[in-house]
């Protein structure tokens, strides 16, 4: 279920349309549907186990059984492997962080680096380097030689979607990221998200907070 009418106008960068997806014999995904365009932030809000997790990880190439369409800036990815979908923009913030525990914060952000895009129309997109990153992410400038492994949960956190926009992304999705830090990290993650907006970068972001995903979407997909 769509909330809201998206801005028609705006281009469309993500379309997923009768997408299915299986773990082994168990039928996951039902025909989900979804769009996301330029500049904005879309919540995917439902109970555990609904699928949000699942839908992500299924647009973002990481579910080995999948059927139905997905496009990205024009390009059908339904079936491409995750690698080349990075490659093509669209980034990816697992809820389980997944950083290099032994590798440095500044080692684990050059881990993710991508030259800079530009829009179909010639324009620049979002452009990151370290030095953005630091000053986007003080918690992480106080710490550039710390292992991943000796950082918060909050910590690692910032890291992962620090190590993601180090591929300057047209649009990240973004999985749970209010789950399992504390408030004040929720705070944070909550303006994070819309300083990333205002830099052009689109969000679909799954989330169970209600509060928090209504603080930064624009619109929700409820499965």
């Amino acid at each position: 279920m769509n909330t809201q009418t998206p801005d028609a106008t705006a281009e469309l960068l993500l379309q997923v349309s009768q997408l299915n997806a299986w773990y082994g014999e168990a039928h996951i995904l039902f025909d989900v549907g979804l769009e996301v365009r330029r500049g904005e932030v879309v919540a995917l809000m439902g109970r555990n186990g609904a699928g949000k997790s699942t839908t992500l990880k299924a647009i973002m190439g990481l579910v080995e059984r999948r059927k139905g369409s997905v496009q990205f800036m024009g390009q059908n990815i339904a079936q491409a492997d995750s690698w080349r979908i990075a490659r093509l923009g669209l980034g990816y913030v697992p809820e389980e962080r997944r950083i290099f525990s032994g590798l440095t914060v500044l080692e684990n952000l050059e881990v993710g680096r991508q030259p800079a895009r530009r829009w179909a129309d010639g324009s620049q997109a979002s452009a990151w380097t370290v030095d953005d990153l630091l000053a986007f992410f003080p918690n992480l400038a106080a710490m550039p030689q710390r292992p991943g492994g000796q950082m918060s949960g909050g910590e690692q956190q910032m890291l992962t979607v620090a190590r993601t926009l180090m591929g300057n992304p047209y649009m990240v999705l973004l999985d749970e990221p209010s789950e399992g830090v504390a408030p004040v990290i929720v705070e944070q993650m909550a303006q994070m998200i819309l300083q990333l907006k205002q830099r052009g970068v689109s969000i679909l972001l799954c989330e169970q907070n209600l509060h928090f995903a209504r603080l930064v979407s624009d619109r929700a997909y409820v499965l």
